[in-house]
């Protein structure tokens, strides 16, 4: 039985060059892709692969805080980093997404257990094919 609960609406437009615009329709908000410079783009936005990247880190922090909310916990100032290793055998794609999640606060031990179970559970992190290789790094207190 597979559900969907929310939907959400975005109108893509390619505007030449190898160029998009991606508009999310209930914000009007807009962000622009461009192809990598290695495949011809000029690299002078995110790409659609480096999104995917920047999706799973965001749906984590997000994730993480909703939990943290739930525990009384603040989690200000936490943030991410992403480095995308793209393969191309057999088929072009990301092959590797590294993650750094890094947080100025020192939860306990066990608040900490939790809010990296959250974030290993977001939705973004969860859809990944599981031949994209992770490495998900999480420090606390800096």
């Amino acid at each position: 039985q597979n559900r969907s609960v929310f939907m959400t609406k975005v109108k893509i437009q390619y505007t030449g060059d190898l160029r998009t615009v991606c508009t999310h329709l209930d914000s009007g908000i807009r962000i622009e892709t461009d192809a990598p410079k290695d495949v011809g783009g000029k690299g002078a936005a995110f790409s659609p692969t480096d999104l995917l990247g920047v999706s799973v880190a965001s749906c984590m922090l997000t994730t993480m805080a909703l939990a943290a909310a739930r525990l009384g916990f603040d989690l200000e100032g936490l943030a991410a980093e992403v480095e995308k290793e793209m393969v191309s055998v057999p088929v072009r794609r990301i092959g590797k997404l590294v993650i750094r999640i890094r947080c100025p606060h020192s939860p306990s031990p066990q608040i900490q257990g939790k809010l990296e179970q959250a974030a290993l559970g977001c939705p973004a992190h969860a859809s990944l094919h599981p031949e994209v290789k992770q490495e998900i790094d999480f420090v606390w207190g800096i």
